[in-house]
């Protein structure tokens, strides 16, 4: 019984692009990043944003940010929502969303990390949408926008073309704090990338996607939001990552034991698994011991995998979720994970 999704129509360069905060309101914090994120936008897209209320409103109401998003599926002349950072709270604007306003004139939404909620909310109407494109975090900062992200986000909002995912060679935990006048011209320290590893059978597996956040996965499971019948992921891409909050080896683990054990697991037939982030601001270990964690939950959530689906194609270290360079991926929409070829395709129509 897979799901039937609905691909929202592209946006056309001078359309109108809703740029909303539903989780932690990073424009209003730092509107230095939050500016130069707007101009970026527009250079890399062609799109006009248009900011709601509550965009650089800090502590706004749950009530408020969802009427901000159900504003932005009200309005005809909106065709694309992007969400400025993530966050913690998203979970509690979900029950003040109305699914009618987004049947009615379906838009893609981009977010990351805390936005999983809105994904599933999407995911769970049918509605097919991108994860990543933070304005806050990939186009605000540093000298320019990342290629891999510039190319996904037209790929997302305007051409709908696929695109094969690759490795940028480089990538970064952190960047500098967003009060820092250092943000607004130079990246965090990067550091060369270790190649994907893959795991299961050399077989290619191409199917609709569906995941994000695992610690906002694992909230989402507790507020009894999930699927209720795991067979609708039948054939389906898993796509998984871990937040700032660095999580060890193995809580990752026991969030995806749970997947497991809701039958997630045994349903699709691959899994891609981002590089995670080993540090943050106040904390950096050597690069031997950055491997080190990377290396461990990598083992970590292949074994819990292979243990629940023998037969699941594995790739882990694709550059999504909360390290930069960072690809959007579809949520909902179609991934191919060829483990013959060793090569990742999305499709972004």
């Amino acid at each position: 019984m897979k799901r039937e999704f609905v691909h929202p129509r592209k946006a056309h360069p001078g359309d109108h692009i809703a740029v909303v905060s539903p989780s932690f309101a990073a424009a209003g914090a730092y509107p230095d990043v939050h500016e130069q994120a707007m101009r970026r936008l527009t250079e890399v897209t062609g799109l006009v944003p248009v900011e709601y209320p509550t965009t650089r409103q800090v502590g706004a109401t749950p009530e408020a940010r969802a009427a901000d998003i159900n504003d932005a599926f009200a309005d005809p002349r909106i065709r694309g929502i992007l969400a400025v950072t993530g966050g913690e709270d998203q979970i509690t604007v979900i029950p003040h969303l109305d699914a009618e306003l987004a049947r009615a004139d379906p838009k893609p939404f981009l977010g990351t990390s805390d936005n999983t909620n809105l994904h599933h909310w999407l995911w769970g109407l049918g509605i097919t949408s991108f994860y990543g494109g933070s304005t806050q975090v990939h186009l605000g900062p540093g000298p320019g926008v990342d290629d891999i992200h510039a190319r996904s986000l037209r790929a997302a909002l305007l051409t709908g073309q696929t695109l094969d995912i690759t490795d940028p060679g480089e990538s970064e935990d952190i960047g500098f704090d967003w009060a820092d006048p250092r943000a607004l011209k130079h990246f965090g320290e990067r550091e060369p990338t270790e190649l994907w590893t893959w795991h299961g059978p050399r077989r290619s597996v191409t199917g609709a996607t569906w995941g994000g956040c695992l610690e906002v996965i694992d909230g989402i499971r507790s507020a009894g939001r999930f699927p209720l019948f795991p067979d609708i992921l039948d054939g389906g891409v898993l796509i998984i990552e871990t937040s700032e909050r660095l999580l060890p080896a193995r809580d990752v683990a026991w969030i995806v034991r749970t997947l497991g054990e809701r039958g997630i697991l045994g349903a699709v037939d691959a899994v891609l698994v981002a590089r995670p982030p080993v540090s943050d601001f106040t904390h950096r270990p050597p690069a031997a011991d950055r491997k080190l964690l990377r290396d461990q939950q990598r083992d970590a959530v292949v074994d819990v995998v292979t243990h629940a689906n023998p037969q699941a194609v594995i790739c882990v270290g694709i550059p999504f979720g909360h390290t930069r360079p960072q690809w959007i991926l579809p949520h909902g929409g179609t991934i191919t994970v060829d483990g013959r070829e060793r090569r990742v395709l999305a499709n972004y129509r």
